[in-house]
Formats: C-alpha cells, structure tokens, sequence
C-alpha cells in the first residue's frame, strides 16, 4: 500500500526532476499523454499547463495513489504498467521513478517503442541511487538475524536495479529512437528529527512496512536511524545533505 501523504512529504524535490525531465520534451500539440505511476497526481496535472489542448491518461497500479490523483481532477486509472498499450493518438509517454520497481521494464520499453507512433516522445526517470548509504543500510540491516526471515523478499537486494543512462541509450536506439539519455546528482537540503528516514519511508521502506507490524516496524526504525544518521550526519545549523543520484531518458521514435 502506498501513502500518498507520506510521499508527498518532499513533494518539492521530488518533483524537481520530473520539470527537468519534461523540459527535454520537445512535443509541440500533442493529442494524448500519458502518466504511468502517476502517485498522488500533483506532477501529472501540470501537464495540461504546458499542453491545455492535450488529453492526459494516468495510470496508477495503487488505488490509494489513483483517489488521491482523481481528487485532484486527474483522469487516472488503477493499472499495471506491464498490461498498458498506447492509444494511436499517444504522443507522449512520461513514466517518473517508476520503472525500477519493474524488473523487465527493459522490455516495456522497447515494446513501446514499437507500439507508438513515429514522432512520439517516450521520456522517464529512475533513481540510480541503489548503492547509496541509505539502501546499503538497508540492506545490510534486512539481512540482519533478527529480520531476515521477516523481510526475505525485499525487493531491492540488487544494485543493478536499472541501466547506466549509457545502457538505456543503447537499448532505444537500437528500438528505432533518437535518445537523449544523462544523469543528475541532486543534493538535497533536508530539515528535520530524522528526515532520511522520512524519505525513503514513503519509497524504498514502502515493502518493509508492509512486511511488519506496528511494533516490529518500530523497532526496524529504531535500529536503521543510526546507520542513516552516521551515513548523513545532521549539520549544526540543522541542515542534513542528502545526495541523490537520478538518470533521465528521453527518447522520440524515429
């Protein structure tokens, strides 16, 4: 189950790379785009500043996330992206830090590529932070006695969650696109009690809590703020750093 207010938290900077992504988009009417992982909708419904003439389709496949995209006036569906097929008026496809929950989204990829027309914009992000101190803590407290056999399928036990920006450059061009593929360090400047903790709770801690009970994900809790707090230390004046390495593809079909 997602949060839509949990991860609206840092709902600023995690919307920062999603204007940068769309930024690279160079669609000038198109007819229909669509949002896949949509979340709570805040981002999509910016769409139809930059494109007022445009239908926009969202699709979400948590139906807590997809209420609180329609409370905003999104048109939004409950979905999996791997069962989604463009409309043959797609002109544009965004998907933002969503694919990486995907393993074969390499696939999708290249299957879209296929499927939408030629002129069509395929644009998204993915976190490549899954060998940050923040997810090595994780992981390292998951494979730990006392929660390894409770937390057994947490999802991201692998670093190669996603491609290099290289490596997905390769795969669209050979799909018939031109691509546009870079990545970005952002450095965030974050405030608060525990506020790493905060943030990947509504994210990469999404299937641990999932995973626990009130009382065990407590104690989870208590037991990762110190290695967080030693990998992100809190400066005097109360500000803690958090880098957080992003990679963006653009790619138009040929």
């Amino acid at each position: 189950m997602w949060n839509p207010e949990v991860y609206l938290t840092y709902a600023d900077h995690r919307g920062r790379p999603y204007y940068d992504l769309l930024s690279r988009v160079d669609a000038r009417a198109p007819r229909r785009i669509v949002d896949l992982g949509c979340g709570p909708g805040n981002l999509t419904e910016t769409l139809t500043v930059r494109w007022p003439d445009a239908a926009v389709e969202a699709w979400d496949s948590s139906s807590e996330m997809v209420s609180a995209a329609r409370e905003r006036g999104v048109d939004a569906h409950v979905g999996d992206v791997r069962e989604w097929t463009p409309q043959p008026d797609t002109d544009v496809l965004v998907s933002n830090a969503t694919l990486h929950w995907v393993p074969e989204h390499a696939d999708l990829l290249v299957r879209w590529a296929g499927q939408l027309a030629a002129g069509s914009w395929i644009a998204f992000q993915v976190p490549g932070n899954f060998e940050a101190p923040s997810h090595q803590s994780v992981r390292e407290l998951v494979h730990s006695p006392q929660w390894s056999t409770l937390l057994r399928d947490f999802p991201f036990e692998r670093t190669d969650v996603v491609r290099t920006a290289a490596g997905y450059a390769e795969l669209l061009t050979d799909a018939g696109c031109a691509v546009d593929a870079w990545e970005t360090t952002y450095v965030h400047e974050l405030t608060g009690g525990y506020p790493v903790l905060e943030w990947i709770h509504g994210t990469a801690l999404r299937p641990v809590r999932a995973a626990l009970d009130d009382e065990q994900w407590q104690r989870f809790c208590a037991e990762l703020i110190p290695m967080l707090d030693a990998a992100y230390p809190r400066r005097e004046d109360g500000l803690t750093f958090f880098p957080f390495r992003r990679i963006f593809v653009v790619a138009q079909v040929k």
